[in-house]
């Protein structure tokens, strides 16, 4: 594929999420109320913020899900 053809795959996915809504899927379970979600047409990558909104996962927001994860797996191991 061309670097042309790229883009223009892209931007119809884009262009197709824009217009009929995001396909979320559950990539990882944070804790119980924090997730991290991904659309599987564009890739784009969601959390949830502190009021339960999503948001766009940031470098920053990776790293704090991941230390939250770490907490949390320390307070409630799994069985």
């Amino acid at each position: 594929m061309t670097a042309i053809q790229l883009k223009e795959k892209f931007l119809t996915k884009r262009i197709l999420c824009s217009l009929f809504g995001h396909k979320l899927v559950t990539t990882r379970n944070v804790t119980a109320h924090f997730k991290e979600y991904k659309c599987t047409s564009c890739h784009l990558e969601l959390t949830n913020d502190d009021k339960g909104m999503k948001t766009f996962l940031t470098p920053e927001l990776r790293d704090v899900n991941e230390t939250l994860f770490s907490f949390y797996n320390r307070r409630h191991p799994s069985i």
